[in-house]
């Protein structure tokens, strides 16, 4: 068992950076929702919206590289409050937004936002999952169910975020919606402040910038799989997806444009509910806590190649089916479900992996270059969630996905047992 999980101080210092983090993820969820539906309700196209997510994306690749080091040297409270910090400023800056600006302003004025918003969250999500190695016991598989706990229950947070940014802009509008999220985030940054607990480790001076970059093969692999498994979900995620749902369940008028917000809304919560769901229950759906490392590498290459199936299957209903046709979205519906919970033990694995592959003198950078890799695999997917589905609609975009998840399984079959 580590020092620091032994110490109740230590313990109550995870369950303050962890609540925090879920306030901050509520958030980050409604806003995206908020911003996606706003905007597209203005005329954006599907890739004037991506851009809207890329410099989001771009901060977000930046950012954990920078977030490992300056944990690493100046504590993990100060990612934490600097996120919290930030990301209030942004969304008061995104309720200054002018309805009446061009297109071109409005889209460089929330790019600039957004990107803010992307160097907030992953600043505070360096605290939270650096945290988990630090102060996890260390027997008895407990560090898979702390990060297994941490991931499924911020996805949840997250996912109740999207159905709750759906109903603010139904009810509130954009900017009533924008403030009160930012006061709210206030508060638990004044409470963090006042109340955070010792227990976490206050940084090393002499860390170096240049050792952000690992030596570690197992840990620059597993980045590499992130990159391509969290551009096979953004792809259809971030926007194809719910502008394809638009154009089903909207028929032009405001009460439909609203029914359709909620319903929208409605599945990207659930999914994301139900990938937090699988996440907090995937070291007992792989019976983790009897199994060795080499075992559990390998059921990420079989789980990879299960996800690959499932964006295949869609991308041919696609390419069969008239667009828009009612057992198409059915089917979209079901089969999107599927992918996020095979996704969620994917990606549990994954960050499972990543903690065990990494060392507790060096966890900040190497979870910074992990996430690093994550955020690159989102902005890679943001990009061609708008361009795949302009150019060849759900089957363009769905293939795309497939072909993603492949490279994904592909790349985590170079992972070995015993290379950190």
């Amino acid at each position: 068992m580590t020092e620091s999980a032994t110490r109740p101080e230590g313990l109550s210092a995870y369950i303050a950076v962890t609540a925090a983090y879920w306030t901050f993820m509520l958030t980050d969820g409604a806003l995206r929702m908020l911003v996606l539906l706003h905007f597209h309700t203005l005329g954006f196209s599907p890739v004037q919206l991506a851009y809207l997510f890329v410099l989001y994306e771009i901060a977000g690749v930046i950012t954990n590289l920078g977030a490992g080091w300056i944990a690493a040297r100046f504590g993990l409270t100060s990612t934490l409050y600097a996120g919290l910090g930030l990301q209030v400023l942004a969304l008061l800056a995104l309720a200054q937004l002018d309805p009446g600006w061009a297109i071109g302003k409005s889209v460089a004025f929330v790019m600039l936002v957004q990107g803010a918003s992307g160097v907030a969250k992953d600043l505070a999500k360096i605290s939270s999952k650096s945290a988990v190695k630090l102060l996890a016991p260390s027997q008895d598989g407990a560090l898979f169910r702390w990060v297994a706990i941490l991931t499924g229950s911020k996805n949840m947070v997250k996912g109740t975020g999207f159905l709750l940014g759906a109903v603010l802009l139904a009810t509130l509008g954009f900017v009533w919606a924008v403030l009160g999220m930012a006061a709210i985030l206030a508060a638990i940054l004044l409470a963090v402040l006042i109340a955070m607990p010792p227990g976490l480790p206050k940084g090393r001076k002499d860390t170096k910038f240049s050792e952000v970059f690992s030596k570690s093969p197992n840990v620059n692999w597993l980045s590499a799989a992130r990159v391509f498994l969290f551009g096979a979900r953004d792809v259809w995620f971030v926007v194809g997806i719910p502008i394809y749902f638009y154009a089903v369940l909207s028929d032009g008028t405001t009460e439909g444009n609203r029914a359709a917000f909620f319903m929208i809304g409605t599945f990207m919560a659930v999914w994301i509910i139900l990938y937090g769901l699988v996440q907090a229950n995937a070291p007992h759906i792989l019976r983790a806590s009897q199994r060795s490392e080499a075992d559990l590498i390998g059921a990420a290459r079989t789980w990879g190649w299960g996800l690959a199936a499932v964006p295949v299957m869609l991308t041919l209903a696609a390419v069969t089916a008239t667009e828009q046709q009612m057992w198409l979205t059915l089917a979209l519906v079901i089969g999107l479900l599927i992918f996020g919970a095979v996704f969620a033990v994917n990606s549990s694995l994954h960050s499972y992996l990543i903690l065990t592959f990494t060392k507790a003198e060096r966890v900040t950078m190497d979870v910074g270059f992990y996430y690093m890799a994550n955020a690159g695999g989102r902005l890679a997917g943001t990009l061609l969630s708008g361009l795949t589905y302009q150019a060849g609609g759900l089957a363009l975009m769905l293939g795309t996905a497939a072909g993603m998840v492949a490279a994904s399984a592909i790349t985590v079959g170079f992972l070995k047992r015993g290379e950190h």
